[in-house]
């Protein structure tokens, strides 16, 4: 066993009622209100055309939602940073071709296999071992070429709703150009709030049809176990688990100055996959732009409040799912794509800083722009061909070698 070990603390409510505060609420509930909307709106469209009912529907939502909201507290408590997990985005993505010709039944196999390989790569310390070889400013080119995306969304936001746009933005600004009123309000609460107002006020809110039913009541899928869902589904999804989305949100916390657990981390989206995968939910993975909102915030040791906030929140999300699918569903996505731009403006700037600062840069930009390029190869997205692609041009043009003369 070589988990890492929690660091020993004091105890948690006093830690947690000094480290709650209008910065780490705020990114908390943004970092929510991002993972409940736009990844909402694919999860809704793979299940819708795969056939699946109402009630599946609303099960697999409410264990993503909550199994993901009970580790997300459990992690940012014991080790004391902003840490969520959820479901993985990818993952739901590559149900769109599957479930054409595999049962739900087959896909929850493959699933739980998923998650038992995740459990023995964590326990072992072999992901660990692999992460650590793997370049900083190569997967930092990766992360940039996910997240300029979002962040081109504040872009797009004006052509789709102009007013709210430009009020959600203009207040970010405003309040940033003025010290006084950031001590006193973060700029993405501002965002926020006059955001919301200006959705209203132009009446951008779609009309919510509410079931009778407001508490989720998932139900135990039996998996079925195929050499054809196998070979399909398990390497893709734990290519986008481990290679894509865990080492986006390892990368982002290490950035941030924090030292996230890699091998517990992996074991723990092995036991969340095996959990939320008997309930018909794809792989628990540790979320790239969730963990960006999350470290947005200062100072840095009370951001792990923002984790155990979003933590609740995604959780009560889950458990409310018939009621809060419902509501977040009627939001615009063009107002919440312009929020969570704002919100990770600082972490893509970051990305570049660090893909881009050093004198390797081919690697990197290969790693960018293979990333963008969205290209899709053997079931596989293109932030893992960006990071492959990146590493073999670093590894043969721009690693460091010995000098001739050296000591061996």
């Amino acid at each position: 066993m070589v988990l890492e070990t929690p660091p020993s603390r004091s105890g948690l409510l006093p830690d947690l009622r000094e480290a709650l505060d209008r910065r780490t609420v705020t990114a908390g509930a943004v970092a929510a209100l991002f993972a409940t909307t736009g990844p909402l709106a694919l999860l809704l469209t793979v299940a819708r055309e795969s056939g699946l009912s109402a009630d599946e529907t609303v099960g697999w939502i409410a264990a993503g939602y909550g199994f993901g909201g009970v580790l997300s507290i459990l992690a940012s408590a014991l080790y004391r940073q902003p840490i969520g997990l959820a479901w993985s985005i990818p993952g739901t993505a590559m149900l769109l071709a599957a479930l054409d010709h595999l049962s739900f039944a087959e896909a929850v196999g493959a699933y739980l296999v998923c998650g038992l390989v995740m459990v023995f790569l964590g326990l072992s310390g072999l992901i660990g071992r692999l992460t650590a070889l793997v370049p900083l400013p190569v997967v930092m080119g990766m992360v940039a070429g996910v997240f300029l995306p979002f962040c081109l969304t504040l872009v797009s936001g004006f052509i789709d709703v102009p007013v709210v746009a430009g009020a959600t933005i203009g207040a970010f600004l405003v309040v940033s150009a003025v010290p006084a009123l950031t001590q006193r309000i973060p700029p993405v609460l501002a965002a926020l709030l006059v955001g919301a107002a200006a959705v209203a006020v132009t009446g951008g809110m779609a009309d919510i049809e509410l079931r009778s039913d407001w508490i989720s009541m998932p139900s135990v899928h039996r998996p079925e176990f195929t050499l054809a869902a196998m070979a399909e589904l398990v390497p893709p999804l734990l290519v986008s688990v481990i290679a894509i989305q865990n080492l986006q949100g390892f990368v982002i916390l290490t950035r941030a100055g924090h030292a996230p657990p890699v091998n517990a981390l992996t074991a723990a989206c092995g036991y969340g996959t095996l959990a939320m995968g008997a309930f018909g939910s794809v792989p628990t993975c540790v979320t790239g732009p969730v963990n960006g909102i999350l470290v947005t915030t200062h100072p840095a040791g009370h951001r792990w409040a923002g984790g155990i906030v979003f933590g609740v929140l995604i959780g009560l999300f889950g458990l409310f799912a018939p009621l809060t699918t419902a509501v977040a569903s009627g939001l615009p996505q063009a107002f919440i794509g312009v929020l969570g731009g704002l919100a990770m403006l600082p972490v893509l700037s970051g990305a570049f800083s660090g893909a881009f600062s050093g004198r390797a840069l081919l690697g990197p930009v290969t790693a960018f722009i293979v990333t963008i390029s969205d290209v899709v190869l053997l079931n596989i997205g293109a932030p893992f061909w960006g990071l492959v692609f990146g590493i073999l041009v670093w590894l043969l043009l721009e690693r460091p070698r010995p000098v001739a003369g050296d000591d061996a």
